[in-house]
């Protein structure tokens, strides 16, 4: 699995469980896939980001339509998206206003083109509790060492926000009861 981020500490954290790591601020993917597997392409790819996502380069910003446009550059001929990024029809804090009404500027062209498959909307998560819950209780993963879960009192809830937002390489647990360790 090959992950794509700006942000060094995410792409650390997903080298700690054996990711192949793409460092956007360097530039956009193609290369340094190319790099990683001889050819500038992937069989498919997610978009994991949503509409807060941002170009490519050290002072990207926001770009809501740059990951998706990205992905169908770099999918080969036939190959799938997966879109469970958040991506909504109303963000009142958008870079523009098409983004403000969830429209983004894509180029479906490229994906007809190339015929890939999109899949999109909210991952169905009922539908893998039970197999992620059994895989985790039988140590087949490592949900919470690899997202880097920390718990926190509801007190320091606000901190543990603004530290995300902010960029940090953590996944929060909100923890009221002091059950979690």
């Amino acid at each position: 699995m090959i992950v794509g981020d700006l942000n060094a500490d995410r792409l650390a954290q997903a080298r700690s469980f054996g990711c192949e790591t793409v460092d956007l601020t360097q530039g956009g993917p193609a290369e340094q896939i190319e790099q990683l597997l001889g050819v500038p392409e992937v069989d498919c790819g997610v978009d994991a980001v949503g509409f807060e996502a941002r170009g490519h380069g050290h002072d990207a910003k926001e770009a809501p339509a740059t990951v998706l446009n990205s992905l169908m550059e770099i999918t080969a001929a036939g190959g799938a998206l997966g879109i469970p990024g958040l991506y909504v029809t109303g963000d009142p804090g958008g870079v523009d206003e098409a983004a403000k009404k969830g429209a983004l500027s894509l180029s479906l062209g490229t994906g007809w083109a190339k015929s890939l498959s999109f899949t999109t909307g909210q991952c169905p998560v009922m539908k893998y509790n039970r197999q992620l819950m059994m895989a985790i209780l039988h140590d087949k993963v490592h949900i919470a060492k690899n997202v880097n879960a920390k718990a926190i009192t509801l007190e320091d809830a606000p901190k543990g926000y603004a530290e995300f937002d902010a960029g940090a390489a953590t996944k929060y647990v909100l923890n009221p009861n002091g059950y979690l360790s």
